[in-house]
């Protein structure tokens, strides 16, 4: 009974500290706009579950339909070799157990600038990197960048890196580049750590942590402690009159043990305590 109950508590350990990454899609190149005829593969990236995954696509022509009616199957990736206009839609992987990835949605345009950003969200404390494409590439290519509809800056390189994000950066981005168009605008998303955190959190999720740990261990303990059979009873024991102790026979005969008698008796000295010294005398009466 103890092991059984110290095995669920270990899994109950496990379950709130640890738990499986599902699949997720990343795309190549990791963007969420493409322009029409571009390449782009699918990958299946799993928590090496023995479950198979399928990627899955709903669009305006068809509802979650497989990898080979519209692309190329290369081991844990789907292909699509040239990109069309109805590609354009909602994508994610799909166990044979009913499992499902992340979804991510791309959009494949005839529009003359894209945004490439990352389709994924980025953790908190990494670099960014935006880049304003044109469908014929060109080098030095000056390009304006606005977030949420506001002006951020202009760089000349049409590349926007911002540094160490928080979840202040993020927001909807988009570009421009006069003369060629604007592009539409693409959600970047920001998780993890908060560069600014709260100092009520600095004292308040350690003690929900440690409360945690000592319920769990309360429980442990008083789990183990029923699984033991009980080794003394104090009303088994009862004091004799010669000041012996001594256990009830019949309640302390269990099994294969036996209880012997134990009697404590006062501590007296053998040796014999001196007498006291008689001094005698003698008296003479006169006549």
């Amino acid at each position: 009974m103890g092991q059984t109950c110290e095995v669920k508590l270990l899994l109950l350990i496990s379950s709130l500290c640890c738990s499986s990454n599902p699949a997720v899609v990343t795309l190549s190149p990791s963007s969420s706009q493409f322009f029409r005829r571009d390449f782009i593969s699918f990958t299946c990236e799993d928590d090496h579950s023995s479950a198979g995954w399928t990627l899955r696509r709903n669009t305006s022509r068809d509802t979650r339909a497989e990898c080979e009616d519209w692309g190329r199957q290369v081991a844990s990736s789907c292909v699509i070799d040239t990109a069309v206009l109805m590609d354009s839609g909602v994508y994610w992987w799909e166990s044979t157990e009913g499992g499902a990835s992340n979804y991510v949605n791309i959009n494949v345009t005839d529009d003359p600038v894209i945004l490439q950003s990352p389709v994924l969200p980025v953790e908190a404390g990494e670099d960014v990197t935006l880049i304003c494409k044109t469908k014929t590439p060109l080098f030095n290519l000056s390009a304006d960048f606005y977030k949420d509809g506001t002006f951020v800056r202009t760089t000349p390189t049409g590349h926007m890196t911002i540094h160490l994000v928080s979840k202040s950066d993020e927001g909807a981005y988009k570009c421009n580049i006069t003369g060629r168009g604007e592009s539409a605008p693409a959600w970047i998303s920001i998780t993890g750590k908060q560069t600014n955190t709260s100092p009520y959190a600095i004292y308040v999720i350690p003690s929900i942590a440690g409360l945690v740990i000592l319920v769990v261990l309360v429980l442990l303990v008083r789990c183990c402690v029923r699984s033991k059979p009980e080794e003394c009873d104090p009303e088994d024991v009862s004091l004799q009159p010669d000041g012996t102790m001594e256990r009830d026979r019949a309640a302390a005969t269990q099994g294969d043990v036996t209880y012997g008698q134990i009697s404590i008796r006062p501590f007296t000295s053998r040796e014999d305590q001196p007498e006291p010294e008689v001094l005698y005398s003698s008296l003479r009466s006169r006549q």
